[in-house]
Order: structure tokens, then sequence, then C-alpha cells
């Protein structure tokens, strides 16, 4: 066949398609249990930083420390929306499209006892989806800390969420005001000092990241999103305790 007609062309062309695409299916079919023990480890090591443990976590050199000090310290559960726990199901059993009714909590404990909890939160920012989690002292009010790990946000600007910097402005922070109504926690344009002068007002807020606007706005929607859906369960441990099992 002449290498310089169109059929031969055509050929190869079809031929190299078929090639990459069989070698592509090949790779992520077996990179898959792969890919999701990486998400699984990314997952864990996000909620221990939330939870406040990162020297903890800088000293871990390896998957299985990571996965054995996350046994060690944190339970997993799941609730549905009117704040009942679940036994029979776990985070990792959740399918995001049929179990609409149920979510994921994560709880530190020690000698037994609820010291704190984590829940998920994600939501639109300017670019993409932002997903993270918010950790609550035991109070069930001040943070504790918080994560933004994985987002398609500008580098530099709306990608500033990932930053200690921006995290670390979250923690103490209260999401109820004095009467235990839900206020959340607003991102501002700015710096808090020089936004609000009222002091109740301050413990609401976080100084917002320059040039971000959209991002910022996003963060502070789906952070009351999140909480919201979770209040009925915050609320019923507020008054009646965590019986850890």
């Amino acid at each position: 066949m002449d290498k310089n007609s169109n059929k031969y062309i055509i050929l190869f062309a079809t031929l190299v398609c078929v090639v990459c695409s069989v070698l592509l299916t090949f790779f992520a079919v077996s990179l898959k249990d792969r890919q999701e023990q990486n998400r699984s480890i990314d997952r864990k090591k996000n909620i221990i930083k939330a939870f406040g443990f990162r020297e903890e976590l800088a000293k871990i050199t390896d998957v299985a420390g990571i996965e054995s000090f996350y046994k060690e310290r944190i339970r997993e559960m799941v609730i549905d929306t009117d704040g009942k726990i679940i036994d029979d199901k776990t985070p990792d059993m959740l399918d995001p499209d049929k179990d609409t009714g149920l979510l994921p909590v994560y709880v530190v404990v020690e000698g037994g006892e609820f010291i704190s909890l984590a829940i998920p939160v994600s939501g639109k920012g300017l670019w993409s989806t932002i997903y993270g989690y918010l950790a609550l002292e035991k109070d069930l009010n001040t943070v504790l800390g918080i994560t933004f790990y994985e987002h398609g946000e500008t580098p530099g600007l709306g990608g500033e969420v990932e930053m200690p910097w921006f995290q670390n402005n979250f923690v103490g922070k209260k999401i109820l005001d004095d009467a235990g109504r839900l206020v959340s926690i607003k991102v501002v344009k700015g710096k808090v000092d020089e936004t609000y002068s009222d002091p109740d007002k301050k413990r609401h807020a976080v100084d917002g990241i320059s040039g971000a606007t959209m991002t910022s706005k996003g963060v502070t929607t789906f952070l009351e999103h999140d909480l919201k859906k979770y209040l009925p369960f915050l609320t019923k441990v507020r008054e009646e305790g965590l019986e850890i099992k």
C-alpha cells in the first residue's frame, strides 16, 4: 500500500488511536485500586489536619502510619438529616447519588470520650467545586480547624484557600450567635478588623482573599449550606451528648 495514499494515512491513524485507547484502558483499570487508595489517604490526611493534628501528621512518613493514626484517634459515623445515627453505615459505604439523605461525620475520641467533631464541606468557588473538612471543638460552636484540599481555583488568587494562612483564620471562630442560632462564618472582602467594629460580628468572619471575591463568596455560601444540613445533629449532641460505642 502506498504510504502517501489517503487510505494508508487513515488506516495508520485508526491503528494508533486503537492502540492508545487499549493502553489507556489498561492503565486506568490496573491503577484503579492505587488511585482509590491515594484518594482515601488524602481524605484521611485532611481530616487529621482539620482536627489540628498537623504536627503529628508531619512526623508520619508512610501510608501505614497515617492509617494507624487515623484508626487510633478518629471514629467514623453516618447520620440522617434528622440527626439520627445510622449504625449499619460508614462514610465509605455512601453513594452520593443514592444516599442523599445520609451524611458522614468524623469524631475524635480520647479514652472513650467525644472530644471534637468534623464534617465535610464543599461547594462552588469561581472555577471549580472546592472540597474540605470543618472541625468543631467539643462545644460544637468553636472552629477547631478547616482544610480545603481539592479545587481548581486560580493559583495565587482563589487557590489560596488551600494555604495555611487562610485556613488558620478560621480557628477560634464561632458558628452560632449568643442565642444559639446558626450564623456560620463569612469570608469578608478585605480584612475583618477593617470591615467590622462590632466584636460579635468579628467572631463569625475571616479575612478574604485579595483578588478572589467570587471564591470567597462561594466559601461563605457553602459553609452555611453544609452547616445547616448538620444542624439537627449538632443541636442534638449539644443537648444530649454523644455516646461513643
